[in-house]
């Protein structure tokens, strides 16, 4: 027996790799694993933010903050205002362009920016920001984008992550990154309309924290076109009130 093990030792490499390949069964390459699936990745994304039942209980969400701008000198604050179903404001203050303020009603979306004044939006744009604002997209994923593809692995900021696809009934796909270890959606890629037609948007979510059992990205790095900005939130509360007509359209003087 040891003079067999021997003679093995001694057949070169190349030898081996040939034999195996002419006797049926011997030394196979196992496939590699294949991904999960989309249910499985979703599944697993709201269980790591908390679970459905911990996300259904909320009803509204404050989020206070910085904004912070690579053009732009200074640092600026944040206010998210978020109710469900679908409510959503967003104002930012800041000592070198002004108060930005963009909101969704649930039916009207807005925004009220100092070089362009208040304007409707419309349009892709308006689509769009009705799917974001929808305060339990977590769990309505596949109910708000009926077409999503698992696209394999890629790695983000040092880590692997499944590459979701996910198209909705009306507008652009947008491609999601969920963290291959934690599940938690670590990256978001889509289109926006800037001045001079569509721009790509590409969002990284971190320091993700526990908030009455849900948890919530603290730290945002954005960039919409040419323009790059990071949000750090300071506080976030949950199920506080927030009156319906805050996501209202400013009436003008």
């Amino acid at each position: 027996m040891r003079g067999i093990l021997k003679w093995q030792l001694l057949i070169p490499t190349c030898l081996l790799v040939l034999v195996a390949g002419l006797i049926p069964g011997a030394a196979q390459t196992a496939p590699p694993n294949p991904p999960p699936s989309v249910d499985e990745i979703l599944d697993k994304y709201v269980q790591a933010l908390g679970g459905k039942a911990a996300l259904e209980k909320l009803t509204s969400r404050v989020a206070k903050g910085t904004f912070e701008m690579d053009q732009t000198p200074g640092e600026a604050t944040e206010e998210i205002y978020e109710k469900a179903p679908d409510k959503q404001l967003t104002i930012t203050d800041s000592p070198s362009f002004g108060v930005f303020r963009r909101g969704f009603n649930g039916t009207a979306g807005w925004q009220d920016m100092p070089q362009t004044g208040l304007q409707d939006l419309t349009g892709g744009q308006l689509a769009s920001m009705k799917r974001h604002a929808d305060f339990f997209w977590p769990t309505k994923l596949k109910e708000l984008y009926p077409k999503m593809t698992v696209k394999g692995k890629e790695s983000v900021s040092g880590h692997d992550a499944y590459v979701i696809v996910a198209t909705p009934a009306g507008g652009t796909a947008e491609t999601m990154y969920f963290d291959a270890d934690s599940g938690l959606l670590v990256r978001l890629q889509g289109e926006g309309e800037g001045p001079n037609g569509p721009v790509s948007i590409d969002s990284t979510f971190e320091d993700y924290r526990d908030v009455d059992g849900v948890k919530v990205p603290f730290l945002m790095h954005e960039s919409f076109g040419d323009f790059a900005f990071v949000i750090k939130l300071t506080e976030v509360k949950q199920n506080v009130p927030v009156d319906d007509t805050k996501f209202d359209k400013p009436t003008t003087p």
